[in-house]
């Protein structure tokens, strides 16, 4: 029991002994309902531990760096949530919310528009690599299918720009977990972001949360540096961003930063692991990027307003 219940439990004696009935009454289920969160929120917390614990070997090396547990918990994600995932990949992070979210949850993957994938251009832009995005919202449902670790939820996906709007209002959570960067980098080209925003709100219900973990530049950095296109994002914009959407921000975290990475305008975020994108031929410099570790991420909550 807590010390708040336990305040609430004397108070209550302390009536019995007064014979205010009444107000014995109104402790008494006050100190019933807090007893009741306090035990959900440790076995939602147990459950997500156990979900953990189960990933392979490969995403539990990550856990230092990315702290799942911790990321979840500060975004107020529980079981039978319905949540969107924006940009899943191969599901990291869909593993672990398949399971947990369980059989009441509902996990929606979102991908990026089809119309932002020319932006990118190289392999990224031909068009057989276009033709099969047009059937990823399929695919992915299909895929997740092996996350379910007997969790029997709902499965679905759509992309930015075309969002089942059955579905306004009835969202819980959006999360964007590395997942603005190339949105904001190509705004000028397509407003891909300020769409992106705009389906997130049409999604959420009154006071739904948006959970956003995004590789973190130094605000002393210069704009054109910092407008994704190296991976980095200032926190200052990204705030400012989802304000202008319709957001407040509630609170933030340090969990997920890392003081070791101070990039300058010279950097890319793909320099340090696990992609060491500039350093696979120099072992000296890969060594200076492993000690860095992954990148300085902010953690922010917002809540649709």
């Amino acid at each position: 029991m807590t010390l708040k219940n336990i305040v609430l439990a004397a108070t209550a004696l302390s009536l019995i002994a007064c014979g205010g009935n009444a107000e014995v009454e109104k402790t008494a289920a006050k100190v019933k309902e807090f007893a009741e969160a306090e035990a959900s929120m440790q076995a939602n917390k147990a459950k997500l531990a156990t979900i953990l614990a189960s990933q392979p070997e490969k995403a539990k090396a990550r856990y230092d760096a990315r702290h799942p547990q911790q990321t979840l918990e500060f975004f107020g994600i529980t079981p039978g949530m319905t949540v969107v995932e924006a940009l899943p990949g191969g599901g990291w992070y869909s593993k672990i919310l398949v399971p947990y979210l369980g059989n009441e949850g509902h996990l929606i993957g979102v991908d990026y528009s089809i119309k932002m994938w020319p932006e990118f251009g190289g392999r990224l832009s031909a068009p057989e690599f276009i033709e099969q995005k047009k059937t990823w919202t399929t695919e992915w449902v299909e895929g997740a299918q092996a996350w379910r670790a007997g969790s029997d939820g709902k499965i679905s996906a759509f992309t930015f720009g075309d969002r089942d709007a059955a579905m306004d209002g009835k969202v819980d959570a959006v999360l964007f977990v590395r997942a603005l960067h190339n949105l904001s980098r190509f705004e000028g080209e397509g407003a891909y972001m300020t769409q992106a925003l705009a389906d997130t709100y049409a999604l959420l219900k009154p006071d739904g949360l948006v959970g956003v973990v995004q590789h973190q530049g130094p605000e002393a950095n210069d704009d054109a540096w910092a407008d994704g296109s190296k991976g980095y994002l200032k926190k200052s914009d990204v705030i400012a961003k989802f304000q202008a959407a319709g957001f407040e921000l509630v609170k933030e975290s340090d969990v997920n930063e890392n003081p070791k990475d101070v990039p300058t305008t010279d950097d890319i975020v793909w320099r340090l692991p696990p992609s060491l994108a500039t350093s696979r031929e120099d072992a000296e410099l890969k060594t200076k990027m492993e000690a860095i570790g992954e990148s300085n991420r902010m953690t922010l909550l917002f809540k649709k307003v």
